[in-house]
């Protein structure tokens, strides 16, 4: 591996973005038109591309297609989705379509239109480290196609590296290759779809998405298994419109006031909000099986609710033993499958190159970040920013895309100086807390 240096022309930058999933995307496109920010954004990746192992032909979003990168920060910008749209002579079949919810491989390629046109998103690019020296943070970037490195020099860091697949520890001790996580389901499905028996375990949209998937295909014929930990499978509540005033700024300033363990435990009883699946999937769902238990044929289909996974064991003979307990007997169930799926969501995985700043990054006695109101978690509280990793601090929020530019707009005025991007201060009709009462944030 050769290097680069040339440390006295580097030039200096505004910000640089490391991780370029949808929210720092968003990020960059609404840096775009200010001429006194510069900007650099990298990403280990070929090219966007948004969980291409979960792009289902009939996948859509959750959120309405004005929860594009910019728009509900500046309706004007160039890279909103109605442009996209007008750019691809598309806009009128869309508009005659008269939907809300973008298909999610359609939002894939919006994104991916605007870090086309977007010079400072650099792929194929992993930062390797990251040190603070004279004022500046310093970024060493490895070209992963000429494996030659490079250093960058800013004056403040938006991490927007996001979340991992989250898989059980156990599977540390007992990993198989007809074990995945959710997010390569495409990749592997035509191995699946010759297994004999499959299951799937999960309660959220993920898990969903591939049910329906593989339903049809083994509803009379192979064997198709979906469990949940969950007491049931629930819809996603978000739907309601006061429910939707939770991803309000107002609700994330009363969340952010709370003590930490009281916003521990309203996540866990929030997961509906944000975890849940679309209802009208679920329906689809219920109506295939009922369509299916017209015939004659049995149906080949498990369902179960209540259920913890405990163990999966590769029986070394095609088949894997999956161990679980019902969380509401108390007692084991033990049943076997040629291929698990397993749709268990995502957690924030610190990146390894924070090492070098690790002295200046605030925390809370757990080791999770201490996320500051305004998305930093510098021990200045202004130059090292967070994208899609504050949930404990922030709330519902969080992973929403539809508050990305309201986060972005925060990011760009505080790092500006100045009010670029006007910023909502209230939007909700309802009062989440008792006026002139708060909690500080000691934990």
């Amino acid at each position: 591996m050769s290097s680069t240096k040339g440390e006295n022309k580097q030039k200096i930058y505004s910000l640089i973005g490391i991780g370029i999933g949808p929210f720092n995307l968003g990020l960059a496109a609404l840096v775009h038109p200010i001429p006194e920010l510069s900007s650099v954004f990298f990403d280990q990746k070929e090219k966007f591309d948004w969980h291409p192992g979960l792009m289902l032909d009939n996948a859509t979003l959750q959120v309405p297609f004005l929860a594009d990168l910019v728009t509900m920060a500046d309706p004007t910008n160039e890279f909103s989705f109605l442009n996209y749209l007008k750019k691809r002579r598309r806009i009128y079949k869309f508009y005659i379509k008269e939907d809300f919810f973008l298909l999610r491989k359609e939002y894939n390629a919006y994104c991916q239109w605007v870090a086309s046109k977007l010079d400072a998103c650099k792929f194929s690019r992993k930062v390797i480290a990251v040190t603070y020296e004279n004022g500046l943070y310093v970024v060493t970037v490895l070209n992963t196609i000429t494996a030659r490195t490079k250093l960058y020099y800013a004056r403040k860091i938006v991490l927007g590296t996001g979340t991992t697949p989250h898989m059980p520890k156990f599977l540390n001790m007992a990993s198989s290759p007809r074990i995945i996580h959710s997010s390569q389901y495409l990749h592997y499905r035509k191995q699946i779809d010759t297994c004999e028996c499959v299951s799937i375990i999960g309660s959220g949209q993920s898990a969903a998405e591939i049910f329906r998937d593989q339903l049809p295909k083994r509803i009379h014929r192979n064997e198709l298994k979906w469990f949940t930990r969950s007491p049931y499978f629930f819809p996603l509540e978000s739907g309601a419109k006061f429910t939707l005033e939770f991803t309000s700024p107002e609700y994330t300033d009363h969340f952010y006031d709370l003590p930490y363990d009281t916003r521990l435990r309203l996540l866990s009883e929030q997961s509906g909000l944000y975890k849940g699946i679309d209802e009208d999937l679920i329906n689809e769902i219920y109506n295939m099986l009922y369509e299916g238990s017209l015939e004659e044929e049995p149906l080949k289909v498990e369902i179960r609710s209540n259920m913890k996974l405990e163990s999966i064991s590769d029986m070394g003979t095609g088949e894997l033993e999956l161990k679980f307990k019902h969380r509401e007997l108390n007692k084991e169930l033990n049943t076997f499958s040629h291929f698990v799926i397993l749709a268990t969501g995502y957690s924030y995985k610190e990146p390894e190159f924070l090492n070098g700043i690790n002295d200046r990054i605030q925390r809370f006695k757990s080791g999770r970040f201490l996320v500051q109101r305004n998305y930093t978690i510098d021990k200045n509280q202004s130059e090292v920013f967070v994208q899609n990793a504050e949930l404990h601090t922030h709330g519902l929020a969080t992973p929403d895309l539809g508050m990305g530019a309201y986060r972005n707009s925060c990011i760009i005025n505080q790092i500006a100086g100045k009010e670029i991007y006007s910023v909502e201060k209230r939007i909700a009709f309802q009062e989440f807390g008792l006026c002139g009462t708060s909690v500080s944030l000691t934990q």
